[in-house]
């Protein structure tokens, strides 16, 4: 089987290849067909300019594609954070309180940033808070925000 890939695989076809990934890469979105295209076209660059053994074109093919996904997980992969959404909140979220929160009552708070999608959230609190006080996020139990005084 080799024998027969190594005379009918020509480096034109792993241009062609990595032309087809590429174009695949569009309809995906993830990134990681490209790093696989180019390094099927690279593939093909080598074999034109110096022809080398079908094993050795799977060999570096193989570890370009090996680097090309460590490079993306590495260095090109957005890691940022929205700051809304359903599950971006954080315990040093901090608020004001707008309707003051008796102690184990109920009061609302406005947060500086969405909190489960949502700016403003009835709150409790184990302590007295009076209304326009600075709080922050303790506990988040269902519909309802445990928060404290800053």
């Amino acid at each position: 089987m080799l024998e027969v890939l190594s005379t009918e695989l020509l480096w034109w076809h792993w241009i062609v290849i990595g032309i087809v990934l590429i174009i695949a890469e569009m309809f995906t979105g993830t990134f990681i067909m490209l790093g696989l295209g180019l390094a099927t076209i690279l593939v093909g660059v080598v074999d034109n300019i110096y022809p080398i053994s079908l094993e050795m074109q799977l060999t570096l093919w193989i570890a370009l594609s090996i680097l090309s996904i460590v490079f993306w997980f590495k260095y090109l992969k957005d890691t940022s954070v929205e700051n809304s959404g359903q599950s971006n909140y954080s315990l040093e979220t901090q608020g004001i309180i707008e309707e003051a929160i008796e102690i184990n009552g109920r009061g609302m708070v406005k947060f500086d940033t969405p909190v489960l999608g949502n700016t403003h959230w009835p709150a409790t609190s184990k302590t007295y808070i009076p209304a326009n006080s600075r709080v922050k996020i303790v506990a988040i139990k269902g519909q309802l925000i445990e928060v404290k005084e800053i």
